[in-house]
């Protein structure tokens, strides 16, 4: 997920996509616990798309405190 697409959301739907990617990634960490998974990127990619969602809520929660659009 790119950086302007998520930007472009509400922080309502950001906290649902947080939701969903760790679910993703907890299921995908107890697959590959059992069976190698094909391509073991997709952890990471998951990991840095969840830090990605955090980082931009945390600043559009910072921008409301402020007072900013």
């Amino acid at each position: 997920m790119k950086t302007s697409e998520i930007r472009e959301l509400s922080i309502k739907e950001i906290e649902e996509r947080i939701e969903n990617e760790k679910n993703f990634l907890f299921r995908q960490h107890l697959n590959h616990a059992i069976t190698p998974l094909d391509n073991p990127l997709k952890l990471r990619e998951s990991r840095r798309n969840i830090a990605r969602l955090n980082t931009l809520l945390n600043q559009k929660k910072s921008d409301l405190k402020q007072g900013k659009k």
